[in-house]
């Protein structure tokens, strides 16, 4: 099943091409607003999953040209982001490690990122699925780890790199807002056969970014819930962002259209907006690896902070 807010967070599940509105069959739900409704029916879908099939078939549907998706989570209590989780050659990983991104940084599908006015030495969105908790975890065995995912979606990892300090990798270059798109929907894991050998494919303006397969993850789905859940207890609607290969990162810019497939989880499309209107080789970074770079980060190439970005 594929859920899915749009509109003015009507809640649907998509089948095909079209939209199917549950939002009547859940009103016994309770919630504060209608941004709510998503992780509290996670955590209760075993009571209304047949309810929800039966609406579906009865319902006529509305297609998807003709409304809004939204952001299917736009209210997560946590974001987990695994932290260098691919064998890509590029970046050395020697442990497993995890960071907190910001829920307010999350946007939907058709919505915008916005490169804020700081001196990154370069912008970057790494493409990514993402687990999403389908009930409480703590303290998870490995071995039943599975049980406690409720699906998949696509996840862009929005980067402001080389913000200063230098020792705070994280927190100053993720958490920015917009800087999480996800979406268009979430699919629930019965219909991905194998979440780790999923095919993700990043396009920027119509050209082949990221190509990558989730079989290169380091620590795999059931470990890190695992993992993160010895540390922190997992609710349903959390999301955990899987990580990324590096090969095929490049400049984010304004104007850009970023496309971001998942095998299975549609197609979450983004524009990007720059007032600054800077610029930036279109290079990946393993074509700067390859030409002999010893940083892999697109230069900039104009706009305010190139001579910064140079000096560096």
């Amino acid at each position: 099943m594929k859920l899915a807010f749009f509109d003015e967070f009507r809640l649907g599940v998509v089948v095909q091409n079209q939209i199917f509105d549950i939002t009547e069959e859940l009103r016994d739900v309770p919630r504060r607003g209608p941004e709510d409704l998503m992780p509290l029916l996670i955590e209760r879908f075993a009571d209304y999953h047949g309810r929800i099939e039966a609406v579906v078939a009865r319902t006529p549907g509305v297609d998807l040209s003709q409304v809004r998706l939204r952001a299917p989570l736009p209210k997560p209590a946590n974001i987990v982001c695994m932290a260098v989780n691919y064998d890509d050659g590029l970046v050395p990983s020697s442990h497993t490690n995890a960071f907190h991104k910001t829920p307010s940084a999350i946007i939907g599908p058709g919505d915008t990122m916005v490169l804020p006015d700081v001196p990154a030495i370069v912008f970057e969105g790494e493409a990514e699925i993402a687990v999403v908790i389908g009930k409480r975890a703590s303290h998870v065995p490995v071995d039943k780890a599975m049980d406690y995912v409720f699906g998949y979606m696509n996840f862009i990892d929005g980067s402001a790199r080389g913000l200063p300090p230098a020792t705070d990798k994280f927190f100053v270059v993720k958490s920015r807002e917009t800087f999480a798109p996800i979406g268009p929907y979430i699919v629930t894991r019965d219909e991905i056969a194998d979440p780790q050998n999923l095919r993700i494919r990043l396009s920027v303006n119509g050209e082949l970014k990221q190509d990558f397969n989730t079989k290169k993850m380091i620590t795999d789905i059931k470990n890190s819930i695992a993992w993160l859940s010895a540390m922190q207890t997992l609710m349903p609607g959390d999301i955990i962002a899987t990580g990324t290969d590096h090969c095929g990162l490049n400049a984010f810019q304004d104007g850009d259209v970023v496309e971001l497939e998942g095998e299975g989880l549609g197609v979450l499309s983004v524009k990007i907006k720059d007032e600054l209107k800077r610029t930036w080789s279109r290079e990946t970074r393993i074509e700067r690896h390859n030409k002999g770079h010893s940083n892999t980060a697109a230069p900039q190439l104009s706009g305010k902070y190139a001579e910064i970005a140079k000096a560096t």
